[in-house]
């Protein structure tokens, strides 16, 4: 009998279906594999798979050892973690942005680095209870350049991605507290990595104040970020404590963070 294929079925390309083969093979391969059994487990022939697997060599995808077994690579590892890491890093945080909120008075926020452009988005949020409060709604979006989220993430850049953003982003002066100049903010990220917190102090709007801190990966790098903020008049006046409450429970939910990643 002949198979018929209707008009409007279109096939990916045979490459990428061995890629995502590939993954999936060495994801379940605790030692690695060799081209001779990613070949079997795939289904394609030796010669066939030999330039994939070169390329995602070359792209850091994968590794090849000295016996030439291949294994996933320290690319496709951290973008699995911060994929898997977002989606769990909600629940996970929650409970720390109720009791910052209940500690400080405050809205405390989470925070990360949009998928799609250098600019921090909110991903979920607990309202302080003032009747004058810091308010935002889950999915709105910072800039970097003024707010205490986008500052610690723009901290914890690599070098050449914070040179390029420092060089081509637009940096509008929102107020006169506003840091608009490369080089103040490259002051402001150092003290931040050092200090391991931000402020920000009516920078993206007058009135409002904030202070944030990063939530790390198992790879180092930031998942994400607690933010408290609130009324300015109200809250500078407890920004020290404010910030030590801050600090530790973003290094509790990455320890907690870490935990589940090496679960997974």
């Amino acid at each position: 009998m002949r198979k018929i294929i209707s008009p409007h079925r279109r096939a990916g390309p045979q490459s990428v279906g061995r890629v995502f083969s590939i993954l999936g093979s060495l994801a379940e391969a605790e030692n690695g594999a060799t081209l001779s059994e990613l070949a079997v487990e795939v289904g394609a022939p030796k010669t066939s798979l030999a330039g994939l697997l070169a390329g995602l060599v070359d792209e850091g995808c994968l590794v090849r050892d000295d016996v030439a077994r291949y294994s996933l690579g320290p690319k496709f590892i951290s973008l699995a973690i911060r994929v898997t890491g977002k989606r769990e890093l909600v629940p996970l945080a929650r409970p720390f942005l109720v009791d910052l909120m209940e500690k400080t008075g405050e809205t405390a926020v989470l925070g990360t680095l949009a998928p799609d452009e250098d600019v921090a988005i909110y991903l979920d949020k607990v309202e302080s209870t003032n009747s004058i409060r810091y308010a935002v709604n889950i999915g709105e979006r910072r800039q970097l350049y003024s707010t205490a989220v986008g500052k610690v993430l723009l901290a914890h850049f690599a070098p050449a991605h914070l040179k390029a953003y420092l060089k081509t982003a637009k940096r509008k002066r929102f107020t006169q507290k506003t840091l608009t100049k490369a080089q103040d903010l490259e002051t402001e990220l150092r003290r931040i990595r050092q200090n391991g917190f931000a402020c920000s102090v009516n920078e993206q709007v007058i009135g409002a104040s904030a202070v944030a801190a990063p939530i790390h990966a198992l790879d180092g790098s930031v998942a994400a970020v607690i933010v408290v903020a609130g009324p300015s008049d109200r809250f500078i006046k407890k920004v020290n404590t404010g910030a030590a409450l801050i600090v530790e429970a973003a290094d509790e939910c990455s320890q907690l963070l870490r935990g589940s990643d090496t679960e997974q």
